[in-house]
């Protein structure tokens, strides 16, 4: 039996401590506008995935929908999420960041010849912009 293909990743959770001062940072700084917002999470649509900013503690127990359970889920730390970007946007993107008092915390141009740039949300969580030309399977995104 062969495996069926998957489609590609749907959706990246983070976790943070203050629902509200996350949504200042993500939609304020980054410009993200949310598609569903609740008492434990506000979900934002990124290119053809989800980013969804839960409220740490908030999903410990299940959540009992009209079409079934959502399991609980939780986490603690520092993650990383990268967030595909044009090779021309770059320099517009570490602008805003400097222009919000976010702090550029490194750069990393990849044999590829994509770059990466990295900056932390409020909350700690280790966030990049990508060019094109990181992985073998991306391409410029649309825009």
């Amino acid at each position: 039996m062969s495996t069926p293909p998957i489609a590609g990743v749907l959706e990246t959770a983070i976790y943070v401590a203050d629902l509200a001062r996350a949504r200042s940072f993500y939609e304020g700084v980054l410009g993200l506008a949310p598609v569903f917002t609740d008492h434990r999470l506000v979900a934002y649509a990124v290119g053809r995935s989800v980013l969804l900013v839960f409220l740490r503690g908030g999903t410990t127990e299940p959540v009992v929908m009209p079409g079934g359970i959502l399991p609980p889920h939780d986490a603690a730390g520092r993650i990383h999420y990268a967030l595909s970007i044009a090779a021309a946007d770059l320099p517009a993107w570490a602008a805003r960041l400097a222009e919000h008092g976010i702090a550029e915390e490194g750069r990393t141009r990849w044999p590829r010849g994509g770059i990466s740039l990295y900056f932390r949300d409020p909350d700690g969580h280790l966030g990049e912009f990508a060019t094109p030309g990181i992985w073998p399977n991306e391409g410029e995104p649309p825009g």
